[in-house]
Parts: structure tokens; C-alpha cells; sequence
């Protein structure tokens, strides 16, 4: 099975990438628990609005993959230079936005009924961060051309020398040194954003350098948007985006919503959401190299070979996520003992650890389920299944549960539980409608090639 290979090989090497990418929220939120419980709550709050935006962001972004690999797999390399420089404007005019929003947090912040100190400390980091904003975009154009075209080792080079950087910068300035005073969260923000500057410049460089892109002519033809391109860039960007958006934003406003049950609570929380992101990255790798083969064999022609890689991705993903559950369940004593020292913050981490490991299945579908979908040309349905079970059940029933909506709610899904509760039910339903929606996508596409997309 070559193609399975393929996606492994790829995937592993997406998985280091990301992992060291994902250690950036790990080093931050590990360094500012130690400096200080309110600095932890700050980061709660703000790195759930952050990430809400950029993900949401990010997901526009990443139409490129998709696109990319079927101008790849169809050996049209002028046009896959022509995606990534129209992905280039999408990506500027995306930033903009998201910087101002998060230089002028406070009506999302009044949603958090957050302490003023803490409220303080949520402006200082995310002030920062919005400058990152549209650098982060940037690079996560040079991402995806390479995951695109199957080429994922020099990103994870890039970025394991960025985590390199982030660990030692983290330090002096979130604790001082060397005639530095203590920035706390501040500095968090401060590092990012000096990584996020450093990775753009070295992968301009990479481009305008390296052999493997010389086929693709990157820096030629430059000219304004093409409503063409932008196009196709956006009829799958928007909906993936949007899907991006309404998870993350599901997930990350449980964040907001915990913080009124005190900072033990959004501590413990903040902890368990934590590490799911960092378990996360598994299947996400998967379910990146499964977009790119399966676009890339569509490009080709080869319809049937792209339907069976699209569910050997999942198969894949599925299988690994699970034993990853299980393995972090087993562990989840040594695991809270490393991000806290506070007891009363690490009961309430560790009380919320079943829901982590029973959302390794469900994730793991979804999202191979997800990428696998829009390389067929397909996301709008998948967006709109993500709004009905994320916000409706994941959030809004998450939000009956934990604050005990009607006064039969059991007391074991009162508090944090409830939310993490109503988000696993969510998931669970996005990933059984979402596989038989590609069953039927890529059955169509077999018996009718070309009638999808």
C-alpha cells in the first residue's frame, strides 16, 4: 500500500513539526504557572482568544494544501506557484483583522467576568501577540505549500529550531535575568512574536533559495489578486476555516465560561486543554499527509487510489489516537505533577483526564474524515455539522450541564466536567456524520469521476 506509506512517512514528519509548534503553548504554559497561579488564569483567557482567531485564520489558509497537491499530482507546477502567491494576499488581508481585534480584547474579556489583575495580564499578552498575528499567517502560507507537494521536512526543521529559540527567550523574559525584570505572561507574548518574525524570514529565504521550489517559478509573475484563484482558495478556506473556527471557539470559550467557577477551576482546565492540543497533533499530522496524498492522486487521475488513501488515513489515526489515549490515562498523576504544583489545581486537572482520553477516537475521525472530504472538494456540509454539534450540543449543552440548567443535572457534570461532557457528545456526533458523508462523497466520485469538484 504505497500510498499508506506515503502518509506515514509524512505524517511523522508533519507530527515533529507540530509538536514542536504546539511546545510554544506547553513552554508557556508550564513557565507561567511557575511564575505565578494568576499568570496561568491569564493565559487561559488569552491564549483561548488567540488561538480561536488564528485557528479560525489559518483554516483559509490551508485551502493551499488541498489545492497545491492537485496542481501537484496533475504535474501543473506553474499553478501551484500561482496558489501559493495568491494564498500570500489572503493571508495579509486576514491578518489585519486579527490584529486589531486582539489589540481591543475587552468585550470578550467582559464575557469572562475575569478578575481585574487578570484581565490586566490577558491585555499585556495578547498585545503582543497581535503583531504576531499576520507573521503567523505568513509562514503558515510556506506550511502549507510544503505539506502540499509532500515536502513537510524542511518546515519541521524551521520549526524545531523556532522551539529551540522559544524555550530560552520564555525563560529571561518571563522570569528576568541579566538585568531583565520578570515580564510574567508579557514576555510569553514577546517571544512569540520575535519566533513568529525570525520563521518568516528564514522561510522567504527557503524559497527564494532552495532547488525544490525552482520548478514552481514562486517569485515570478507576481501581480495583483486573481479572482480565479481566490476563488477556488476560498470556497474551500471559508467553510474549513469556519469549521476551524466553531471547534476551537467551542472548545476555547469553555475557557471563558469556566473562569466564573474561580482560578482552581481555569487552572485545572486550562492544563487538561493543554495537553488535548498537544494530543491533538497526532491525528492532525495524519490527517494533513492523508489531504495532500489524497489531492494528489485526484490530481493524477487516480480516483479509486484517492478514495482508499482517504480511508487508510483514517484507519491509521484512529488506531494510533487510541493507544495514545489510553497511554496518557495511565499517566495523567506524573502528567498533572508537571504543570502545577498547586494540589487543589491538580485535583480539578485530573478529575477532567477520562475526557481526554475518550476524545483521541473521536478526534482522530473527525478530522482525517475533515481532510479527506475537502480534498475531494467538499467542505461546506462538514462547516455546518461543526456549528450544529459544537455550538448547539458541544457549548450550549455543555453550558446547561456544568451550571446545572433545570436542577436535575447529576453533580458529577457540574462545573468544568459539564463542558468537557457536552464537547466530547459533540465531537462524537461530528465524527460518525462526517465518515459516512465521505463514504457516500468518495463512493460517488468512483462511480462518476469529476462529478465532485
Amino acid at each position: 500500500m504505497p500510498a499508506l506509506r506515503r502518509i506515514a512517512r509524512d505524517a511523522a514528519t508533519i507530527l515533529v513539526g507540530q509538536l514542536a509548534t504546539i511546545g510554544f503553548g506547553v513552554a508557556d504554559t508550564i513557565m507561567a504557572g511557575r511564575h505565578a497561579s494568576v499568570d496561568l488564569a491569564a493565559l487561559s483567557i488569552g491564549a483561548a482568544i488567540y488561538i480561536s482567531v488564528y485557528v479560525g485564520a489559518s483554516g483559509v489558509v490551508q485551502a493551499l494544501i488541498p489545492v497545491v497537491g492537485h496542481h501537484r499530482g496533475a504535474q501543473q507546477d506553474q499553478e501551484v506557484g500561482e496558489a501559493f502567491r495568491q494564498t500570500v494576499y489572503l493571508a495579509l488581508l486576514l491578518g489585519l483583522p486579527g490584529l486589531l481585534l486582539m489589540r481591543s480584547p475587552d468585550v470578550v474579556l467582559a464575557l469572562t467576568g475575569a478578575p481585574p489583575d487578570v484581565a490586566a495580564r490577558v491585555r499585556d499578552y495578547l498585545g503582543w501577540l497581535a503583531f504576531g498575528m499576520p507573521l503567523a499567517l505568513l509562514f503558515r502560507c510556506y506550511t502549507s505549500l510544503n505539506q502540499g507537494i509532500s515536502k513537510p521536512l524542511l518546515v519541521t526543521a524551521l520549526q524545531l529550531g523556532a522551539l529551540a529559540l522559544k524555550l530560552p527567550l520564555n525563560a529571561w523574559l518571563i522570569f528576568g535575568g541579566a538585568g531583565l525584570p520578570a515580564l510574567g505572561i508579557e514576555g510569553c507574548g514577546i517571544a512569540t512574536l520575535l519566533i513568529n518574525a525570525a520563521l518568516v524570514l528564514v522561510g522567504a529565504t527557503m524559497l527564494w533559495r532552495h532547488p525544490i521550489y525552482r520548478p514552481f517559478s514562486l517569485w515570478t509573475g507576481w501581480h495583483g489578486p486573481r479572482w480565479s484563484v481566490q476563488k477556488e482558495l476560498l470556497r474551500l478556506g471559508l467553510p474549513a476555516g469556519a469549521s476551524y473556527f466553531v471547534e476551537v471557539t467551542a472548545f476555547t470559550l469553555m475557557a471563558l465560561f469556566i473562569a466564573r467557577f474561580g482560578t482552581n477551576a481555569l487552572g485545572g482546565h486550562q492544563i487538561v486543554a493543554n495537553l488535548a492540543s498537544v494530543m491533538y497533533m497526532l491525528p492532525l499530522s495524519i490527517a494533513i499527509a492523508t489531504g495532500a496524498q489524497v489531492s494528489q492522486l485526484r490530481g493524477a487521475g487516480e480516483v479509486a487510489a484517492a478514495r482508499r488513501a482517504g480511508w487508510q488515513g483514517i484507519a491509521l489515526a484512529v488506531g494510533l489516537s487510541v493507544l495514545l489515549g489510553g497511554l496518557v490515562f495511565a499517566l495523567r498523576p506524573w502528567l498533572v505533577a508537571v504543570y502545577s504544583r498547586d494540589p487543589v489545581v491538580r485535583d480539578a486537572a485530573a478529575a477532567l483526564f477520562v475526557y481526554i482520553a475518550l476524545y483521541q477516537l473521536f478526534d482522530a475521525t473527525q478530522v482525517n474524515a475533515a481532510f479527506a472530504l475537502r480534498s475531494f472538494r467538499v467542505a461546506l456540509l462538514p462547516a455546518a455539522v461543526y456549528v450544529v454539534a459544537s455550538w448547539g450540543l458541544g457549548l450550549g449543552g455543555g453550558y446547561a450541564l456544568a451550571f446545572n440548567v433545570g436542577g436535575e443535572v447529576p453533580a458529577i457534570l457540574h462545573g468544568a466536567s459539564g463542558f468537557w461532557f457536552g464537547n466530547l457528545t459533540a465531537l462524537g456526533l461530528v465524527s460518525v456524520v462526517l465518515t459516512l458523508l465521505y463514504r457516500r462523497v468518495a463512493k460517488a466520485a468512483v462511480a462518476m469521476p469529476g462529478s465532485v469538484g
